[in-house]
């Protein structure tokens, strides 16, 4: 019987007798598991930008003659750059929410909203580097711009990874419809993508606000 119910779930990501009171994403004991599993990852990336935030922080003010933070950030800019993703993380909860009402179509589609809006806000990021290059504000520099790159880069390299992520999703949930497994990953990318943005709310504020004010 348990190598019948495992055929059955393999096949087709999701078992009869499943739960229909919880979260499709929790209707399988492995893929709750993968989930918690995930959560543990996120712990770990946490204390990775924690050590960039540290850094940075220490560093801040070691511009060795270069352009300081005041002079560099663009308020215009990095403000844009914050509401595209906020705005991608709201889209993101739809598309999960869309994945538990088990409808298909909203989830294809914000799930596509929602990476139009990742790779917007990865072009400003990549344009607002650019600009600093042609200034001088390289990472070579001084200790603030390395620390700069260091932070702002790994969190823009993380959301380019996020949308690769999510658009091989995309593809899953088109051919395959909505499964335990599919679902699964729609959550976690989701998950993965709204803790990005937690991370930009903490960049916009320690490194941009505190940037330009101080």
């Amino acid at each position: 019987m348990a190598v019948v119910e495992k055929a059955l779930r393999d096949a087709h990501g999701h078992l009869s007798g499943a739960d229909p009171a919880k979260p499709l994403e929790y209707q399988d004991p492995n893929q709750s598991l993968r989930i918690l599993g995930f959560w543990l990852f996120l712990a770990t990336d946490m204390l990775l930008f924690g050590c960039l935030f540290a850094t940075y922080l220490v560093l801040r003010t070691h511009t060795d003659g270069g352009p300081t933070a005041h002079e560099l950030f663009d308020i215009p800019g990095f403000t844009a750059e914050t509401f595209i993703l906020l705005t991608s993380s709201f889209t993101g909860g739809l598309a999960t929410l869309a994945m538990r009402n088990r409808n298909r179509k909203q989830v294809l589609a914000w799930l596509t909203v929602t990476i139009l809006l990742g790779l917007a806000f990865v072009g400003l990021e990549a344009q607002e580097f650019y600009k600093d290059v042609l200034e001088g504000a390289t990472m070579q520099r001084s200790a603030f711009l390395s620390a700069f790159f260091t932070l702002v880069g790994t969190h823009g390299s993380h959301v380019s990874l996020g949308i690769v992520w999510m658009f091989s999703i995309l593809l899953q949930v088109a051919k395959r419809g909505l499964t335990q497994v599919t679902a699964r990953k729609v959550f976690i990318v989701n998950l993965y993508w709204h803790f990005l943005d937690v991370v930009w709310v903490f960049i916009f504020t320690v490194v941009y606000l505190f940037g330009v004010v101080m």
